[in-house]
Order: structure tokens, then sequence, then C-alpha cells
């Protein structure tokens, strides 16, 4: 129903109309560039603007590490203040207010006031995304609310309404009486969203569309969405300490403890970092604060899917490089940096040019809240994020009281969980129409039951920024308004944003990054990783102060790099991310860095472009691989396997398809695809066993089985190499070097027993499938080329500053 209301989206035929240029406000930026594929338009009549700048992002794929200065306006599109070329369509959606768009349809928006700017910025969203805006406004505000065993962008995605109660509606409003409390900068945060909310409806007004005007309710609930979707960490307690309980059930506490570490790696010394400097956080052992429930006990509540209720975002692709001046060959810090969020139509971001009432600010924004950009420039620096994950949701125990499963033990007084009805989840297809309630404690809803020794307890979940998405929005009100000057007011504008992400800066003098996220300080006794007991003596302690986070500015290697990595040393994993071990693919841009002492914006972007088509196996794997087996006898059609892989490692480890034949270049790409989930098998299984399919469970991705080498979530390229670097196996041949050694050996072999069968006998012919790895962007019927980049990246440097 949903889809077929949103195909009356804005079909009208432009109108051109001859105007004069938007007005050029102060900017900074020696050189601005940007690329938003597949376009900015939204429109389900697929315009020209739809699409056109996917030919720009997939055009560069192909170049590699090869990029020059004269291919950035090939690939790239002017991210300049005001229209750069013609201005091909003027809106004037009320007195004070002027919208230009350029060729690609981006809106540079000028009011004459504040509310004007704010006005022309929602009526744009509108305009461009009005898709989105109502595929997201019913599940976010299950996003905001913490609904147990509901996933709401999967809900937003598949086109799901859902119809919230009167409660529902007071509670999320009850945000704004939180932040008029904040003070007046926080006031003036409510008057821009509702300028921009206005501007919402008045474009509904004009189309005659949308089911019920925009109100700053869905505006709070998409924060929501975005904050528990993308700026999330933690959260997955209830299945880790059922792991944990397996493992020691298994090996013994001691052993189990031992191998439980090893595939956490919360603190793995060899993680590779983004600054300089080490950040203690999280670091408390386990203790008598931390609950253990008993393996395969959880039970979820009420109708929540039987895997339990933990979701995370596929997404894990955004990626910044940064260089400083002592390193740029124009003496400026060079920036190429951007979010990942997925490939789709209509694009999940959207582009706006601000100006006007203190507004300068040109970038992309979330659907919903564009009311400010959120990832770009102002006058003279430039930011953006990567998802950093870290720790701010907690799984509490809470013990059963009253002979039932409705009240819990708190600062020892027998409480009643109170009962919340949301509202209704309409039906789709096959699906009838679903109730949507649940029972809270003072920590938060209900997931489940569980049982820990075999007593029989709940399981709630506390979120640090629950009730508080609309706050966070205070860091993008100074960026919006140039009140950001330098590092130090760029980190103090960015702790007000209590979600998880690590922001990027460059000014014409430095680079820097922060940490932000409202950061629990945990009671002692209390170890990240597993669930807290609720009873009441291992409540938080408040959150870690801006001193506290991790950030750096100008690292004494001269470059920031950040691809969802670990940001700083010190700074402990989340229980949901097994993933800061001794190989990331951060790795990947460090390399392709390190291969010039000086660069220039376009080898920068280089540098990313050739990670962007890497294979991570090949880079980190098979060194170790080879390593291991070298002086191993060897079967002679093996060692050719072997030697292929080694072979594809030097030429560049490329997974590109460059002549559009279908098929991966090298032969290696196709043996590291077949050979991979057997080599993660044979490590792992020998001491494991059964668990190694549980560890997988609790992966959000199977990287044993993973062809795309670089889109590295989790933990499994790192327990390989790791295993096989180590003086002695942990796991693989249950610790027997030899052993461990035929075992490899048998599965280069079984993998090339599968390829003759499939390619023929010559392995130097054998080729992976290229075609299923293209990127597709739903609706579209375009595709591209794979590649392991930002939807919205940004290349910036700026040679002048205002006056400091």
């Amino acid at each position: 129903m949903v889809l077929r209301a949103l195909a009356i989206v804005v079909g009208a035929a432009l109108i051109v109309l001859p105007t004069a240029s938007g007005q050029q406000e102060d900017d900074y930026a020696r050189v601005a560039w940007n690329v938003l594929p597949p376009g900015q338009s939204g429109d389900l009549l697929f315009p020209p603007t739809a699409s056109d700048q996917l030919r720009l992002y997939d055009g560069l794929t192909p170049r590699g590490g090869d990029v020059r200065t004269s291919d950035l306006p090939r690939y790239f599109k002017p991210e300049r203040f005001g229209v750069s070329g013609r201005v091909v369509r003027t809106e004037r959606p009320r007195a004070g207010v002027r919208i230009l768009r350029d060729r690609w349809d981006v809106p540079h928006v000028y009011g004459r006031t504040r509310a004007d700017v704010e006005f022309g910025a929602g009526y744009a969203t509108a305009e461009d995304r009005y898709v989105l805006l109502e595929l997201l406004r019913g599940p976010g505000r299950l996003a905001a609310l913490d609904a147990p065993g509901v996933d709401p962008f999967a809900l937003a995605t598949a086109g799901r309404q859902f119809v919230p109660t009167p409660a529902t509606e007071r509670r999320i409003a009850r945000q704004l009486d939180l932040v008029r409390a904040a003070g007046a900068k926080a006031r003036q945060l409510v008057g821009d969203v509702r300028s921009y909310v206005a501007g919402i409806n008045a474009y509904y007004r004009k189309r005659n569309q949308g089911r019920r005007p925009w109100t700053t309710t869905d505006v709070i609930a998409v924060g929501a969405m975005l904050g528990s979707s993308l700026g999330i960490g933690g959260g997955d307690e209830t299945r880790r300490s059922m792991f944990f309980d397996a493992l020691q059930k298994r090996f013994g506490d001691e052993s189990g403890a031992r191998y439980w570490d090893l595939l956490a790696e919360q603190q793995d010394p060899r993680a590779p970092v983004s600054v300089d400097g080490v950040f203690p956080y999280a670091q408390a052992p386990r203790g008598p604060g931390n609950v253990i429930l008993d393996d395969g006990s959880f039970r979820p509540a009420g109708t929540g899917p039987p895997a339990g209720f933990h979701f995370r975002s596929p997404i894990g692709a955004s990626n910044a490089l940064l260089v400083s001046a002592r390193r740029s060959a124009s003496h400026h810090p060079l920036f190429v940096a951007g979010p990942q969020v997925g490939y789709a139509y209509p694009e999940l971001l959207l582009e706006l040019d601000l100006h006007g009432g203190g507004i300068d600010a040109r970038g992309a924004s979330f659907p919903g809240l564009a009311f400010y950009v959120q990832l770009g420039r102002g006058k003279d620096f430039a930011w953006s994020a990567t998802s950093a994950n870290s720790d701010i949701v907690d799984h509490y125990v809470e013990t059963l009281c009253a002979g039932d499963d409705l009240h819990y033990l708190y600062k020892g007084e027998c409480r009643p969980m109170s009962a919340f009805d949301a509202g209704e989840l309409k039906g789709n297809g096959d699906e009838a129409d679903r109730s949507i309630g649940f029972r809270e404690t003072v920590h938060g809803p209900v997931l489940g039951y569980a049982t820990v020794k075999g007593r029989r307890v709940a399981v709630s979940m506390r979120r640090s920024t629950r009730g508080r998405e609309l706050l966070s929005t205070l860091a993008f009100q100074d960026l919006n308004l140039n009140r950001v000057r330098d590092a130090t007011s760029f980190f103090r504008a960015m702790n007000q944003l209590e979600f998880t992400f690590n922001w990027v800066y460059a000014d014409d003098r430095d680079i820097a990054l922060f940490s932000s996220g409202r950061l629990p300080i945990r009671a002692a006794g209390v170890g990240t990783g597993l669930p807290t007991d609720g009873t009441g003596g291992y409540e938080w302690r408040g959150y870690e102060p801006l001193r506290r986070h991790v950030r750096g500015v100008n690292p004494r290697s001269g470059v920031i790099l950040n691809w969802n990595n670990k940001s700083g040393r010190g700074f402990a994993a989340s229980d949901d991310n097994w993933s800061y071990g001794p190989v990331q693919r951060v790795q990947l841009l460090q390399n392709a860095v390190a291969r010039r002492k000086v660069h220039t914006l376009a080898s920068l972007t280089g540098a990313m472009n050739r990670a962007a088509t890497q294979d991570l196996r090949a880079v980190a794997v098979v060194p170790a691989l080879d390593e291991y087996l070298s002086g191993a006898p060897a079967d002679a059609f093996d060692e050719q396997l072997l030697n292929l892989m080694v072979k594809w490692l030097v030429s560049g480890s490329s997974r590109l398809d460059r002549d559009l034949d279908g098929k991966i270049d090298d032969a290696g790409a196709a043996i590291m695809d077949v050979l991979w989930p057997k080599l993660a098998d044979v490590v792992m299984r020998p001491t494991l066993g059964s668990l190694t399919d549980r560890l997988k469970a609790l992966m959000s991705v199977d990287q044993r089985a993973n062809p795309a080498g670089s889109s590295y979530l989790e933990g499994w390229y790192g327990y390989v190499v790791r295993d096989l670097t180590s003086a002695a196996p942990s796991f693989c041949g249950a610790g027997d070097a030899a052993r461990c050694r035929s075992s490899l050996w048998a599965a280069i072999h079984d993998t090339g027993v599968d390829l003759a069968a499939a390619q023929g006998p010559d392995p130097t012919r054998w080729r992976s499938d290229a075609t299923r790895e293209r990127i597709t962007f739903g609706f579209l019927p375009q595709t591209a080329r794979w590649t392991n980049r930002p939807t919205f990246q940004q290349l910036i440097t700026f040679d002048r500053h205002r006056r400091r």
C-alpha cells in the first residue's frame, strides 16, 4: 500500500526559469569535489538526475590507484558554495526563499532569514526524498522505543506501515521538553525543526501527497532510526554470554575464558588504530557484576524472532583518508572521506547547499533530519564520519520475584514491570497485522527470559541515547553556523553528538579525529561484553567527558586513516564488534598511502580507489599462508595454486573486471573465493568443533564465505592470520603445527579439485564471477562495478581560513 502511494511522487515536468545564479558566500576551499551515487533525484519517474552521478562513481573504479588531477572533474562534481555553472531551475516556495537547482539537481537554498533557510531545506527534502520520508517515519518510532524483536530499518525498506498509539507519540514528543531545557541554542534547534517541518508540509500541500502532515515527532523518529542503525554499538551481550558459557562447558572455566578473549579481540595490541595516544575505556575485567546466562536458555518475549533480538546494520564501508600539511604537496591538508549508507534508490542521503540567517554549509543529510547538513563542509573546514560502534548499549539480567515473570528485584524492592502498547504494525503480503507491545524495567524494554544456573531471569536492554536523539543535532547546528574554527572547537561541537561515530576534520592547517558517543562509565566489577546484574548495585556511574574520548590532531605519521577500525589504543571493542584484531581493512589504506611520502588530492583519491577494489585476504592471509607452508612438502599442483595466489598478491590483489567480460581478471581471486571458507574452517574447527558454527552465527556477515574481500566486518581474517603467525597455533590442527600444515594443504587441494571440475584443468584460466558482485540500486536498472567506497564522498583542500 505504501509503495503504491509513493508512485505519485514528484512527477511534474521541470520548469526552467531564467534567473541569476546564486550569490557566492565566503568559500575558502582551494579544491572541492564530491559524488553521491546514483543521483540527487528520488523521483520514481526516474529523470536523468536519478542516476547521472552513477557514471562518475563507476567511472573512477577501473582507474585503481592511477588517479590524476585531470581525473577529478571527470569523476566528481563541484562542491563549492553556490551554483557552479548554469542554474537549471529556480523555485520560490514562499517569500524570502529561493531554491536554485544546478545541472545535477542539487538544491542551493537561499533564505532571507534562518527560518527561511530551514523552510527551504524541508521543501527540498520533500521534493527529493518524499519516498524515504514516508518509509522512515513509522518504523522510526519503533527505533525510538527500542521495541524488542523488531528491526526498524528492515521494516522501512520493506514498506511496512506502523500505526503508533497516543502513548508512543507522547513518549517520543517528550524529547522536546528535554531539548527546551538545554538552553537557548537548543530552543533555537526546536525552531529550526519546526521551520523545516513547515517546508516539508508546504511541498506536500503543493503536490497533494502524503497520508498526513509531518510533525516534529517524525523528525525525532528518523533521528532514532539513524542512531539505532548506524550510530550504535553493543547490545549483544545475551548471545555472546551464552557462547561464553558454551566455551567454558566445553573447555573448562580457564581455557574457555582464554578462547573467549582470543575471539572477542577487545584489547588486541596489534589492532591498527587511527590516532596517537592511549584512551583507556571499558578495560575492567569480568567481575561479580557480570552474569553468565546458561547456554541456549534465552527465549525472546512476545512475538520476537526466535533467533533473538539483536539487529546490526550491514553497512560498514565508510572511510576517511586525511593527510597533514607536512605530507601534502600543497602544504595544506588533504581530505578524502565519506560515509557508506548502502546502495539503493532513492539514495538514502541527499545533498543540500544552505545559505542565510548565519547558516553556510554544503553536503549530505538524512531525509527527515536535513534541517542541517550532517556530512559536508563549512566556509573553511570539512567534516565527515565513519561508524565507530562504541559500546553504548548494555543488557541487564533482572532477578525475578513474586513468583511470576512480571516482577523483578531492584535495590531490595520487588517491582512490577510496566507494560507499553506501542501500536500496530500493518500486514504486508501474507503477513497479518501485528500489535507491538512490550514490558519494561528501570533499565529499558524486556527482551526475553533466560536462566542462570537453572534459575529463571529476565533480560532488559539499556541504551544511553534512548529518548535523547534530537539533542545530538546540536553538533550539526554548530557546524552549519560555522561556529567551528579549529580542531579544538570541532571536538567541543562533536562531543554534543551522542551517537557513536568517528568524526574527521580538516581545514587549511590541521587534520583531526574525534570519536563521539554517550559512553557509560560502568561500575567496578563490571566488564564489557557480558550482561550486567540488574539488582541495582552495578548501575552506570555517569558518562565519559570529552577528555576521555579518542581524539587526535596531526598525528606523527602525518595521516589519519579510518575504515571502521579501532580509533585509538586502549579503547575496548564493544561486545558486538569482534573485529579489532591483527587484520583490519584499514591496512589496505595504510599500504596505499605509504606508497608515496607526499600526496596530492588526486594521489590520495587513488589510494582510496586502489584499496576499494583490493581483496584483504590476498594482502593479509596469503603471505601468512605462504610463510606457514614454506618448506612443507606439497603436491606440485597444490603448490601451483598457492603460487597463483602469491602472484595475485604481487600484482595488486585486485578484484576488478577491467574488460567487463563478467569475470574477475585474476585467477588468484577464483582460487581464494573457493579456498577461503575451507581455509577458515580447517583453522578454527579442529579446536572449536561445532562451536565454529556458533561463532559464525554471532557474526553479522559470514566472513568465511564472503567473496568481496575488503568488505571486512568481522574477525575471521584476523583469526586465521593470528593462528598462522603465532609460535604455536591455538586452533589450527588442535594446536599441532604439523597437523595444521597438512590440513591447510588438504584445503588447497580440495579447492583445486572443485575448480577443475567446474572450470577445467588449467588453473591460470579459472575466474570468479564478477557479475554477481556488481552493485545494484533497487528500482534502477543500472548497475556498477563492485567497489568498496563511501556512498557520499568528498575531496577537499583549503588554502585560506577566517581569522582564528
